[in-house]
């Protein structure tokens, strides 16, 4: 690697390192356990996920989209057994990788996947407008939304709360700002810049703001034990390992794609990525911490920085090190109304609003399935939602696949000629069976099934028992070609 190359992904790195701090420290906080354990993942998704081979650009570590599941599962099981469950779930992605079913995932709706992410942008948004008054939430995504117009109220009645709802204001408001201001103002990251001008702020103007509580990265390890096991033993123990592979491994492969489309360097290996993934969530359930996927935000920020290898996210890493190491009474000075501003700006940045109202007028469908999903994000949960977004465009594949014409041909005389063309389900088998009953009963019928891509056993019962009906009541047989009848597809 010649020097040119280290000294680009060396500035790169420290990009990464500026980005990933609060986001890093934000997510822990919003999924529930201490913001160390946000640090910890970040450390392992540069220092490990980074080293291996898979992607070379992609950046990992906690992610918001993994904060509503994440915190639902450290409310259900204990904050102790989220590594049994993160190792679990690492190790489900290192044998989906070994098995090569990395490139499936892409098989994935974009439709749920936004519609997940549209979700989970919503509960995080109303989460932690919560968190930025310093008023505990409430427990469901319903309730969360339906206590929003009085949580103002709540809030315009406390200096403390006021204060705080200020604070997390003026963050989003710095975040908005940054892209618009001058290049050389941008060299700093908007997250770390809205963090930065929040904790100077809170001293200065001697705002009563709650702030980030540390107690040091040693400390916040804890391995899981014999005693953290109950999970396992546990449907929804299962059912959250698996939500946590799936989840985590279809964002990282989706977010691999769009990076590989930012930089003209080598391409993904789906296979190898998810097991890198997995490899980095074995360790990081092994420490404690929360999972980990790659992210697009930290990722894109590597490629524009002028990233060249992997030695600059494997840095990053390194440098999220040294920090917690070194200086984790700064995290302490940390307002926690500003990491709640951050997520919020980041939950809003999930919402698909510019591409809803195009897909909606090209895509009718895709958009009903988006909207779906998302709402059943908010309204259960985040896997239960994601199954019903599956369920949803599995019903539209089968249905728009299913399109079948029925024509009809009738002279006045003889025989009326019925050809039914395309794919023949049961989705389809009241408009074929409507067709057919308001045909003439005193007259011969050819029925041609010769344009027939698919016959299902539904349509071919049904065909033959109407061919059955009309032979008994008519005057003359119906034609139908005996191939197609009697054998079913």
């Amino acid at each position: 690697m010649t020097a040119i190359t280290w000294r680009r992904d060396i500035a790169a790195s420290f990009v990464v390192f500026l980005v990933a701090l609060p986001l890093c420290a934000g997510v822990a906080v919003a999924s529930g356990v201490p913001a160390e354990l946000g640090l910890i993942t970040g450390i392992v998704g540069g220092l490990v996920a980074g080293s291996l081979p898979g992607s070379s650009l992609q950046v990992s570590g906690p992610a918001a989209g993994m904060t509503v599941l994440v915190f639902e599962a450290v409310q259900r099981h204990g904050a102790a057994a989220l590594g049994v469950l993160v190792l679990a779930a690492g190790l489900l992605q290192l044998l989906l990788g070994a098995l090569r079913l990395g490139r499936w995932f892409r098989a994935i709706s974009v439709a749920v996947v936004e519609g997940m992410l549209a979700g989970i942008g919503l509960t995080i948004i109303a989460g932690q407008l919560y968190a930025m008054a310093g008023v505990e939430a409430p427990g469901s995504g319903p309730a969360k939304l339906a206590g929003l117009p009085g949580l103002l109220t709540q809030a315009t009645a406390s200096p403390v709360a006021l204060a705080s709802l200020g604070v997390g204001a003026a963050t989003i408001a710095v975040l908005v700002l940054w892209p618009r201001l001058p290049a050389r103002v941008r060299l700093v990251p908007g997250p770390l810049a809205a963090v930065a001008l929040a904790t100077a702020a809170v001293p200065v103007l001697g705002l009563p703001v709650e702030r980030l509580q540390v107690q040091g990265l040693l400390a916040a390890i804890r391995p899981p034990g014999l005693d953290d096991l109950a999970p396992l033993a546990e449907l929804a123990g299962i059912g959250t390992i698996v939500a946590f592979a799936l989840i985590a491994s279809a964002e990282s492969l989706f977010s691999a794609a769009a990076v590989d489309r930012m930089h003209e360097g080598p391409r993904t290996d789906y296979d190898k990525e998810l097991m890198a993934q997995g490899a980095g969530n074995t360790v990081c359930g092994a420490l404690g911490a929360l999972p980990m996927t790659a992210v697009i935000v930290r990722s894109s920020a590597n490629v524009q920085a002028g990233a060249q290898t992997k030695a600059a996210r494997i840095l990053h890493g390194l440098w999220l090190l040294l920090f917690a190491a070194l200086l984790p009474a700064a995290l302490g000075l940390i307002p926690l109304a500003a990491l709640a501003g951050v997520l919020v700006h980041a939950g809003w940045k999930l919402l698909p609003l510019r591409h809803l109202p195009p897909l909606w007028r090209r895509h009718r469908g895709e958009a009903i399935i988006l909207v779906a999903t998302a709402v059943a994000v908010v309204a259960l949960n985040l896997f239960e939602g994601v199954l019903l977004g599956l369920l949803l465009a599995v019903l539209k594949i089968a249905w728009d696949t299913s399109h079948v014409h029925v024509e009809v041909t009738d002279d006045g005389e003889g025989p009326v000629h019925v050809a039914v063309i395309g794919n023949a389900t049961f989705l389809r088998l009241p408009t074929i069976l409507d067709t057919l009953e308001a045909l003439p009963r005193d007259r011969p019928i050819e029925l041609d099934l010769g344009g027939l891509r698919h016959l299902d056993h539904a349509c071919r019962t049904a065909l033959t028992s109407w061919a059955d009906r009309h032979n008994e009541e008519g005057t003359a047989a119906v034609s139908i070609p005996p191939g197609l009848v009697g054998a079913g597809t």
